[in-house]
């Protein structure tokens, strides 16, 4: 279990953003972290699934991707102009448009949990609600695409990411204290 790697300096807001591809954990770490703090915590996910009133699979379906980044962003925007000390989780490919890499790391300390390829295939496999609710990203199979698209988005993660945490060799508890170390709650 290695320590969290510091990726670069401080945090401009008040906030916590948690990163990183699907089913890193973030968020389970996100809900641990407002619980021990008494700030909110809010989905950035959760927040497009109920301003378009579909699951985020039917989007990209009826919609197409576009679309659905379009909406992602307004969620970002708004959650953080009108939240300001709030824990965001991120969906795996928020990180995409500059918009959002820009609004996220202003906001506050900018937390990338990692796994490997391998471990983040065993969990979405392992995860129905994600089968059932989440797009395919490519016509590969889960650990070929998992290793396209983390590889394509890894550096977007490091652009905007404060602190990097090892989210697959820890607990979530162990995860959220980690994160706590290294944000400024004050």
């Amino acid at each position: 279990m290695s320590d969290p790697k510091v990726v670069d300096g401080k945090a401009e807001g008040r906030g916590l953003v948690l990163i990183g591809y699907r089913g890193t954990g973030k968020s389970t770490v996100g809900r641990l972290l407002a619980r021990l703090t008494g700030r909110p915590f809010f989905e950035v996910d959760e927040e497009i699934v109920a301003r378009a009133g579909k699951t985020i699979k039917a989007m990209f379906e009826e919609d197409g991707e576009p679309a659905f980044r379009d909406v992602e962003e307004g969620v970002v925007r708004d959650l953080t102009a009108d939240h300001h000390d709030a824990v965001l989780g991120t969906g795996g490919g928020t990180i995409l448009r500059e918009a959002n890499r820009r609004r996220l790391r202003s906001f506050g300390l900018v937390a990338w949990l990692t796994a490997d390829v391998a471990e983040l295939a065993r969990r979405l496999e392992a995860d129905a609600i994600t089968r059932e609710t989440r797009p395919s990203l490519t016509n590969k199979g889960a650990v070929e695409e998992i290793a396209e698209v983390l590889a394509y988005r890894t550096p977007f993660y490091e652009e905007i990411a404060h602190v990097a945490i090892d989210a697959q060799h820890a607990k979530p508890e162990e995860v959220a204290r980690r994160i706590l170390e290294h944000w400024r709650c004050s």
